[in-house]
């Protein structure tokens, strides 16, 4: 057996902890802001509960999946420094223990991943490098925030956090997508002409480059810019889509859950850009589009069929749980709707059950098929 086969799957580690994590401390937050459940400190404002989603649920999916196989022993000191940074910040969210535990964990993140990605031949799997940093540093930049207790600037960062997020969900999701449709049209006997389609997949994220800039300028007067280039990535890649014949696939539940994801970056993309430019939303609400749609959807796949095909060689093994995307949906739709459509506390626990119960789905069936079975595989 060689060195390399030796090493666990960071998956193994860090997707059941950061399922379980978001199936509860993240539902648990919404609640806690209605004063329907007690809850940490760091869990009952809206600041911790955006920051415990992207840069702990989120971060935590991502480190599971660019880390790849490592040693025993690192694989257990970032997760150990993920587990204190989170029971730190719940507890003492402002504290210089919290914010030193944190920025601890994403610079070792950042020594781990991007300089393996900043080294890659092709220029675009080059941006993965600084999105990956980008992330990190908005996590440190956040932290040293709540320290000085200037708020003020931490939203606007979360948003930069969130379009960064945005882009490697776009990014990750599209390099699935495109060699697995063209895979299963193979199987049927067709051809899929527009894979990759790396002329729009640049212009997305060009997009998304400038409006990354453009929102870390001071100002009001820069939003409807951002707006309109987040219009122009959402059109781009509903292009993109359209060009991928997603209605052949699906007897492929995990295609079409991908596609669900791929789905609500667009959506997400064209809602909050349009906020921007009319202000007829509130940004938050708009965001839940990513937030919730995109993020849960794609890393609800991710998990789940990158854990079938590593122990079961096939991505829908368990095909059912492809359906807890549907969730997530409802759970999108559901904080997108609160506080603007439909009125009252009850629209936010349902966003709340929905999430949660997907992610238990999900919980289950990793801890199900973390092995692989005794007997051999069928081929």
């Amino acid at each position: 057996m060689s060195q390399q086969a030796k090493k666990p799957f960071a998956s193994l580690f860090f997707f059941p902890v950061a399922t379980a994590y978001g199936a509860f401390i993240l539902p648990w937050s919404v609640l806690a802001q209605f004063g329907l459940l007690a809850a940490p400190p760091g869990l009952t404002g809206s600041l911790g509960h955006a920051y415990e989603m992207l840069f702990g649920f989120a971060l935590a999916v991502v480190a599971g999946y660019v880390l790849g196989p490592q040693s025993p022993r690192w694989l257990w000191s970032i997760l150990s420094f993920w587990v204190a940074a989170r029971i730190a910040f719940l507890g003492w969210s402002t504290s210089y223990v919290s914010a030193l535990i944190n920025i601890l964990f994403v610079a070792v993140l950042a020594f781990k991943v991007v300089p393996r990605f900043a080294g890659a031949k092709k220029w675009r799997n080059k941006t993965l490098a600084p999105i990956l940093l980008g992330l990190c540093v908005a996590a440190t930049l956040f932290q040293a925030l709540l320290l000085t207790e200037n708020n003020g600037p931490a939203h606007g960062l979360l948003f930069e956090a969130v379009l960064l997020l945005s882009a490697l969900m776009f990014f990750m999701s599209g390099r699935m997508l495109a060699p697995a449709i063209a895979t299963h049209l193979l199987k049927q006997k067709r051809e899929l002409h527009a894979r990759l389609q790396p002329r729009l997949e640049g212009w997305v994220l060009l997009s998304l480059a400038l409006a990354l800039i453009v929102n870390l300028l001071p100002g009001v007067a820069i939003q409807p810019i951002v707006g309109l280039c987040l219009v122009a990535a959402s059109a781009v890649a509903l292009v993109r889509l359209v060009r991928w014949p997603v209605w052949r696939c699906l007897d492929r539940p995990d295609l079409v859950a991908l596609t669900s994801g791929y789905i609500w970056l667009v959506i997400g993309w064209a809602v909050i850009g349009w906020t921007l430019l009319t202000h007829m939303l509130p940004l938050s609400t708009a965001l839940h589009g990513i937030t919730v749609g995109a993020l849960g959807s794609l890393t609800l796949t991710v998990m789940a069929r990158s854990q079938a095909q590593r122990t079961r060689k096939d991505a829908n093994a368990a095909p059912a749980i492809y359906l807890a995307t549907g969730l997530i949906s409802v759970a999108a739709v559901a904080r997108m709707a609160a506080g603007t459509l439909i009125p009252g506390v009850w629209i936010h626990v349902l966003a709340a059950i929905s999430w949660s119960v997907a992610f238990v789905c999900l919980l289950v069936f990793l801890l199900w098929f973390r092995k692989v079975p005794d007997r051999p595989l069928k081929p």
